[in-house]
This record gives C-alpha cells, sequence and structure tokens, in this order.
C-alpha cells in the first residue's frame, strides 16, 4: 500500500524523531510503496530565519538518509520541489470550511503556547490534506492523538468530491503505530523541542554526554533503591538498552548500590552504541552538499511524475484544464 508522513525542518532531530517516527519510517519501507518528505512549508509557520531554514532542512535530509531511510527503497523529497502540492492546498481551500478549522487541535495547541496566529497556521491541516492526497496514500502513519489530522484530511477530500460531483482522491486511512513509546526529555516532560529538553542525535559528542548527565532525577542515596515511576532516567535505560542489559537495569534500580550517575554513563554509551553508524555517515553526507541535493533532486523528480495523473484529474475537475 502506498504510506506517506513528513517531519518539519524546525529544528534538529533528536532521540524523540527516531523512536517516534524515523525508526517506524524504516521499517514500513520494506512493507509498503513509501513516500517521505521534507516539510519545509509547513515549516514556514514557526520558522522565519531563511539560512536557519536551509540549515534545518539539510540536517533533516542528512538525518533522513543517516538513520536508515533508503531513497532507493523509498521516494524521498523537499515538500517545496513539488510545486503541484501548494496548487492543489488552494483548491482544496476553496471548499475547505472555516469551522473545520476552527476546530482543529493543532491550531487551538499552537496558539494556546503563545504562538501569533497567521493565516499559514490557520491553513495549516489544508496543505497537509494536500500533501496526502495528491500522492493517492491510503495509509498514513499517526500516534493514537493525531488521528484527527486525517479525518480533517478525509473530510477536506469528501468536501471537494461534494462540490464537483466526481471523486478524484483516495480516502487515507491511519496507520496507529501502536508500539511508539512517549520519549522523556531530560526534565521529565515528553520529549519536545517547543521545551527544549531534547537529546540530539547528531549534535556534538560532548554536547550530548553533558545533556545526558543533566537528566533530572531525585536524590535518592547511592545506597537506595531508586523510584522507577515517573524517572525519566528508567525510560530513557529501557528504551536505548539492548535485551541483555535489561536485567542490570531492573537491578540498578531495585537493589540499590548504584548510582545515577553510573546509570547516565550507562545511557550515553547505549546512545553511542545505537547510533554511532548512523553518526559517521551524517558527517559524511553534510560534508557532500550535492550528493544530498541530487538525491533531493531525484526524489522530486519522481514525486512529481507520480502526481502529474491525480492533479490532471483535479484540474479537469474544477475547469482549469
Amino acid at each position: 500500500m502506498r504510506v506517506l508522513s513528513g517531519v518539519q525542518p524546525s529544528g534538529r532531530l533528536h532521540i524523540g524523531n527516531y523512536f517516534g517516527a524515523i525508526r517506524q519510517f524504516v521499517r514500513l519501507q520494506d512493507e509498503h510503496d513509501c513516500y517521505y518528505f521534507l516539510a519545509d512549508l509547513h515549516a514556514l509557520t514557526t520558522v522565519h530565519d531563511a539560512e536557519a531554514m536551509r540549515e534545518n532542512t539539510r540536517h533533516l535530509a542528512a538525518g533522513f538518509l543517516a538513520l536508515g531511510i533508503d531513497p532507493g527503497r523509498a521516494v524521498v523529497y523537499r515538500q517545496s520541489d513539488v510545486p503541484e502540492v501548494t496548487e492543489l492546498a488552494w483548491y482544496l481551500s476553496t471548499v475547505t470550511g472555516m469551522g473545520l478549522l476552527q476546530r482543529c487541535h493543532s491550531y487551538k495547541d499552537k496558539t494556546a503556547q503563545g504562538i501569533v496566529p497567521s493565516h499559514g497556521l490557520f491553513a495549516y491541516p489544508v496543505l497537509m490534506a494536500a500533501d496526502i492526497l495528491i500522492v493517492d496514500a491510503e495509509l498514513v502513519p499517526v500516534g493514537k492523538d493525531q488521528k484527527q489530522h486525517l479525518e480533517v484530511t478525509r473530510d477536506v477530500a469528501q468536501a471537494f468530491h461534494t462540490t464537483y460531483g466526481e471523486e478524484v482522491f483516495t480516502l487515507p486511512d491511519p496507520l496507529i503505530l501502536e508500539e511508539v513509546a512517549v520519549v522523556p526529555g531530560v526534565d521529565g516532560r515528553k520529549m519536545s523541542k517547543s521545551y527544549g529538553n531534547t537529546i540530539e542525535i547528531f549534535g556534538p559528542e560532548k554536547a550530548i554526554r553533558k545533556r545526558i548527565m543533566s537528566i533530572v532525577t531525585d536524590s535518592t542515596p547511592v545506597e537506595e533503591p531508586k523510584p522507577r515511576d515517573g524517572s525519566a532516567l528508567y525510560a530513557l535505560l529501557r528504551l536505548f538498552a539492548p535485551e541483555g542489559d535489561r536485567e542490570w537495569i531492573e537491578r540498578a534500580f531495585d537493589e540499590g548500590g548504584t548510582g545515577y550517575g553510573e546509570m547516565k554513563k550507562r545511557l550515553f554509551a547505549y546512545f553511542l552504541e545505537t547510533f554511532g553508524a548512523a553518526r559517521a555517515r551524517y558527517e559524511e553526507l553534510m560534508a557532500d552538499p550535492a550528493e544530498l541535493d541530487g538525491i533531493l533532486e531525484r526524489g522530486a523528480a519522481r514525486a512529481r511524475e507520480a502526481v502529474a495523473p491525480l492533479m490532471d484529474r483535479v484540474r479537469r475537475a474544477v475547469g482549469i484544464a
């Protein structure tokens, strides 16, 4: 089946991005016809620094590839390199009701965080619908709390069908990622760039070690058992540790005698073991921008070829062609 997903280049990739999405993207490319895009147009709702946008996009592209997304098995492209997406977004916007957009959680959440609302932020779901519908996506990987995104996309497509009396879009279904763990940040809250509590995957080794050593813990003495509930350190150790080390983690927390500092050093070692090869590949890709650009250009060409038949149908339906 055809699968589509995208990630915004609004900051640096962190371990929450990997365990929450990219790890699943890598697995899905072996099972489905996958389209993965760098959502730079979406990122413009929050990133208003041109050089930061370019740098974040390069970082995200290199990170995708280094972590295992294979442009030979999936179509990898930059959203802005497929201009048909914004064309379709306009057609969809002319049939999308204001009430539907006003009910969207993402808009309410962003404004609640103090972000000044713009038309782009308000109309974000329409562009998202265009991303999905334009490639005839059948499945979109989402967490349990993101199902509304797909419901809005289906509503927008149905509004188009009702308005023009012709069914031109495939209605996508959510691919619920049941096994996705909530990755805690260094402060114990859910890892998020907006909280400033992330652990970057491709940052300098010294900075990452310092970040891991800063994970918030309580004041339980070394010799005492350590509480697991609500412990970000315990959750991260469980997330990273190879199967053979799980017993050590349980003993370290339940029996006492192991300090938090030693546990954090063990977590840092797990981090390097998990991402060492990817970090090396990332450095190679960042040092060769021509290779990165070539991969994205070829991906965009494949995406534009794939969307051409759908756009022909849409243009005929609305009377543009």
